[in-house]
């Protein structure tokens, strides 16, 4: 299954930036990592907690205010690649993998 999906851009005033380079402000990779690994467990409705990011290499900075698409694909063994690209330009920003645990679904975790 391949899905894309539009990230949010983080503002330039995201407390992230103050400490991520004053002069050249960056998205941290960290946020980038989050919001791919939330965005895929939704999407496939994993639950966040059984998953890990086993892979990932960030290729090209990204600024404040610049939009983002995540593309992922599972691979029915509990794997799923992505990739984050700019969505002005299609640049490779990131890519890299999440591994899941097997089956247990965000639903299953529901008390």
């Amino acid at each position: 299954m391949s899905r894309t999906e539009t990230l949010l851009a983080y503002d330039a005033v995201h407390p992230a930036f103050a400490g991520h380079f004053p002069t050249r402000p960056i998205v941290p990779g960290v946020l980038l990592l989050d919001a791919a690994l939330h965005h895929i467990c939704t999407a496939h409705d994993l639950c966040v907690r059984t998953c890990r990011i086993v892979a990932a290499k960030f290729l090209s900075a990204v600024g404040p205010g610049e939009a983002l698409q995540l593309s992922h694909v599972a691979d029915g063994q509990g794997v799923v690649r992505f990739e984050l690209r700019a969505a002005s330009d299609a640049r490779l920003v990131a890519a890299g993998q999440v591994q899941c645990a097997a089956a247990q679904t965000a639903s299953d975790s529901s008390p």
